[in-house]
């Protein structure tokens, strides 16, 4: 498991040499940067938008294609009743602090995360070794923590940082405030004490149309909420057949308290979303999970992490599902699929693991929910929720709204059981309720039998009951015995009707392709005895299948008789369609296929006088520098295959003949 920062060679990582070759190659750039820029949002050039273009194909090979998913493309301006319902006006939330000298606002899980891996850098410092800690972006650096004296620690002090930092996402607002106190954390650069950590909610609002006085619609923070509402549309599609997954890729926004680690967190982002729709009662098992079951995965459970641990444990998803570790097999056959699609990428596997959430940790609506978290110069970074999310959505919205959004089942014998059942006098109800009546009766008919037999003994002795009604003035409504009449009757069942649960895999696009890029980064050095002085080179080794140029043109020089099997490779690349750029600048073949090992060009096709001669050209493998030479046709079928994954460049060398050739400057 990984413990240092390197990069893909084992070499010490340098985030600003990365950074730098990303912002001179124009993967991006941060947005309106002739205007002074803004926190939070970037844009994407040419290399990394078709990266990001080459991800989402292979996501959609991988799940929506191999899965058999129903992909949907819903808005992402959502009314304000929607979030209401669903509990993200109210829970959506970060806890900020604010310093009251400076006027500075801090995410405050960051701010204590920041201060106590100060202090313990300087404990190791004084005990002479050494610790990664997340070095500070831009952002970071303008709110530079103070300097930390350069002093021991008591090590039972520095046990409980360490045991703070491993749960400290378990943390509620109180809990924070009382770790501030408890470490005597003060205002990065005034040094007063903060005021009490606030929940602030991260989602943007805005105006639907112009009669609007105040806003009454927020920019999504997810892609969840859209294909939720069009459950029993999908269900119809699907021709009532569970279980199925739908899925959505597409952009959300976070109003981020304190944006910072450049492209891991913005406001803006694309997301890729699935939600797989299950019955109940079958236990979440999964007809494929016995294909999966003795794949291994790196997992840290939440027992782990209370235990002020961050120790993870190899084991198969098999043996996690039996022994519980992981809830269901439905939840664990879609950590497996995640993992496959990581590696496929391209990222490490040494540093991927999956971290269970705690209980306070959890958001609002899950049940259980494991993070694919992916490691580099930043730390452990979430990038892939998988969360079992069971009846929440679906439940609120139906009782909000009185849709069926369920499930209805043919029974081959009907059942007979004894069920509570509620009469509303409809009646009495429109008129006292008037447009509050259909999300009052909805809320009644989506009562538990558990709550309906206590709330049918509360009702016989003081006649009245009060139940939930989420977005209703209060939150909870009385109902007199002339409204209401709650009887235990027996039921002879032909069709069975449930709601179903949802497992939800959610992939923040950004995040991954960042560390991707951290992953894939190393240099090379360059020995070639006219230059000077050696320099390093340096190289994204990006697998042929996601690079975004996957071939570079380069002929010789600029000689006319060039241009014809220039002309010609073209066409036949753009016909396999394959991704392909020419480089007839002046400089050496070397520094061109140099700087295109820089946007991560796998290969290279070099025309030369040999070429006007016999035909023959040779291909460059980017990470070997080797080469072979063959006619045209043999190295565009050899790129086609190596682009797909049917061919590996050794299986290429061993078949085609080898060509010796000194890249000079």
């Amino acid at each position: 498991m990984a413990s240092a920062t390197t990069t893909k060679t084992g070499q010490p990582f340098d985030r600003e040499v990365l950074d730098s070759l990303l912002k001179r190659t124009g993967f991006y750039m941060p947005s309106f940067e002739i205007y002074g820029g803004e926190k939070g949002l970037f844009d994407y050039g040419p290399p990394l938008t078709a990266l990001q273009s080459n991800f989402v194909d292979l996501w959609r090979k991988h799940f929506v294609l191999r899965e058999k998913m129903l992909e949907v493309d819903t808005t992402i301006i959502t009314p304000e009743p929607v979030f209401i319902t669903s509990g993200h006006v109210a829970k959506f939330a970060d806890f900020m602090s604010k310093d009251p000298k400076t006027g500075e606002i801090f995410r405050t899980d960051h701010l204590i995360k920041q201060v106590l891996g100060a202090r313990l850098k300087a404990d190791q410092d004084a005990r002479g070794q050494t610790i990664e800690v997340e070095k500070p972006d831009e952002a970071q650096k303008k709110k530079k923590i103070k300097d930390v004296k350069i002093e021991k620690l008591d090590d039972a002090v520095a046990q409980e940082y360490h045991e703070t930092l491993a749960k400290l996402d378990n943390y509620d607002g109180d809990g924070f405030n009382e770790l501030i106190k408890k470490f005597e954390i003060k205002g990065p650069t005034s040094g007063v004490d903060l005021d009490p950590p606030k929940p602030f909610n991260l989602m943007f609002q805005t105006y639907i149309g112009p009669s609007a006085d105040k806003p009454n619609g927020y920019l999504r923070p997810e892609t969840a909420q859209g294909q939720f509402l069009n459950f029993q549309k999908l269900l119809e599609f699907n021709k009532q057949k569970m279980p199925f997954a739908s899925a959505s890729i597409g952009k959300s926004f976070r109003n981020e308290i304190s944006p910072r680690q450049g492209l891991l967190r913005v406001r803006e982002f694309l997301m890729a979303e699935i939600e797989h729709y299950v019955d109940p009662e079958s236990g979440k098992k999964h007809d494929k999970f016995d294909d999966v079951k003795d794949v291994e995965l790196t997992l840290l459970n939440r027992h782990t992490q209370l235990a002020g641990s961050e120790k993870t444990e190899v084991m198969t998803i098999g043996d996690a599902v039996a022994k519980k570790v992981v809830d269901n097999e439905t939840l664990g056959y879609f950590i497996v699929r995640i993992q496959d699609f990581l590696l496929k990428l391209g990222i490490d596997k040494t540093k991927l693991r999956f971290r269970q959430h705690m209980a306070n940790e959890m958001a609002h609506y899950a049940a259980d929910c494991w993070d694919a978290e992916l490691y580099g110069s930043y730390g452990w970074i979430e990038c892939v929720g998988c969360a079992d999310r069971s009846a929440y959505d679906l439940t609120v919205h139906m009782r909000k709204t009185g849709a069926p959004l369920v499930v209805r089942e043919n029974l081959s014998e009907p059942k007979k059981f004894q069920e509570y059942q509620i009469d509303l006098n409809k009646k009495k109800l429109g008129p006292k309720f008037r447009k509050d009546a259909k999300a009052v009766e909805a809320a009644v008919e989506g009562l538990s039998q558990d709550l309906r037999e206590k709330l049918s003994l509360e009702l016989k002795d003081s006649g009245k009951i009060t139940i939930d009604t989420p977005g209703l003035g209060s939150g909870k409504t009385e109902l007199d015995k002339d409204l209401v009449t709650i009887e235990q009757r027996e039921v002879i069942q032909h069709v069975r009707e449930y709601t179903p649960n949802v497992i939800e895999p959610s992939f923040g696009i950004g995040r991954i392709l960042y560390h991707l890029l951290e992953h894939v980064f190393w240099t090379r050095q360059n020995t070639d005895p006219k230059d000077a002085e050696p320099s390093a080179r340096n190289v994204l080794s990006l697998p042929p299948l996601i690079a975004p140029i996957k071939v570079l043109l380069v002929p010789l020089s600029s000689h006319p008789d060039f241009k014809p099997f220039l002309r010609s490779l073209t066409t036949m690349l753009d016909e396999l369609d394959i991704t392909n750029s020419i480089d007839d600048s002046s400089a050496s073949i070397g520094k061109r296929y140099s700087r295109n090992d820089e946007l991560g060009t796998p290969f290279g096709i070099t025309v030369d006088f040999q070429t006007v001669k016999d035909k023959t050209i040779t291909l460059r493998e980017r990470d070997s520098t080797k080469q072979v030479r063959a006619s045209q046709e043999d190295i565009c079928q050899a790129i086609e295959a190596l682009v797909k994954g049917r061919e590996t460049w050794g299986k290429v060398q061993s078949r085609l003949p080898e060509f010796t050739s000194q890249e000079v400057d």
